[in-house]
């Protein structure tokens, strides 16, 4: 998964989506996630290979809700999934535990996939609370969790854009906190749903993340920009293998 955030221009869109589609993305599902005016764009113009997300949806349905898009309309436009809970939406735009809940449970409803986010703060990491954090986020939505609509991604807050950087061992130590806290909600769900990490992930680090058994995939961030993307893509897959 990778989210182009708030970044390019239609021009830019266009050149991404060119070095995008010549890409071998075999044995490696990828989607992208660009800002709302670009679906259209990507969505016409990205090989079949590759799916669509968008990057936020409103929490319920088509109505006076200025400024937000539905899942009917994001579905309309044949995009597949939604990322939701993202570090910089709880961050910025205040969404809590409650609204991230209803607009999981509002999604789905309209057949997207989410691409659900969690994540602990450096003053959370530092305070030994990474477990806890994670596990409050999780635990008002755990009754909605299944492994063929839902990915879990797992965002170290303190180690994007930061200069502080997890290592292999403390991302895959997080993960399977958060792997073992869903089999204690259902054994099958734990053993199937995909928890991808979303620490800053580039090609020099991809694939010894990859390795680690309880890391599946990336949400990429400044890296989905660069042609180090078609990399970070083969690191997966030759993990995984």
């Amino acid at each position: 998964m990778l989210p182009f955030a708030q970044n390019l221009d239609k021009a830019g869109v266009k050149a991404l989506v060119s070095v995008l589609n010549g890409i071998d993305v075999a044995g490696c599902e990828v989607v992208v996630a660009p800002v709302a005016i670009h679906i259209p764009e990507a969505v016409s113009t990205l090989k079949k290979d590759i799916a669509v997300a968008a990057q936020n949806c409103n929490f319920k349905g088509n109505g006076a809700y200025t400024g937000e898009i539905s899942a009917e309309q994001l579905v309309d436009q044949e995009v597949g999934w939604v990322i939701l809970g993202h570090s910089e939406r709880r961050q910025y735009f205040k969404e809590d535990n409650e609204i991230l809940k209803t607009k999981l449970e509002y999604a789905l409803s309209k057949g997207l996939k989410v691409i659900f986010c969690i994540g602990e703060s450096l003053a959370e990491r530092e305070a030994n609370k990474t477990r806890e954090v994670c596990i409050s986020q999780l635990e008002p939505v755990k009754g909605l969790l299944n492994a063929a609509s839902v990915v879990i991604a797992y965002e170290p807050i303190w180690a994007i854009g930061t200069g502080k950087v997890a290592t292999p061992e403390q991302a895959q130590e997080t993960h399977k906190e958060i792997r073992d806290y869903l089999a204690t909600v259902d054994a099958d769900l734990a053993a199937n749903i995909r928890i991808q990490y979303g620490g800053s992930a580039n090609a020099s680090n991809a694939g010894i993340l990859s390795a680690c058994p309880d890391i599946d995939g990336f949400l990429v961030g400044g890296a989905s920009l660069k042609a180090e993307f078609g990399d970070i893509i083969k690191a997966i897959a030759a993990a995984k293998k």
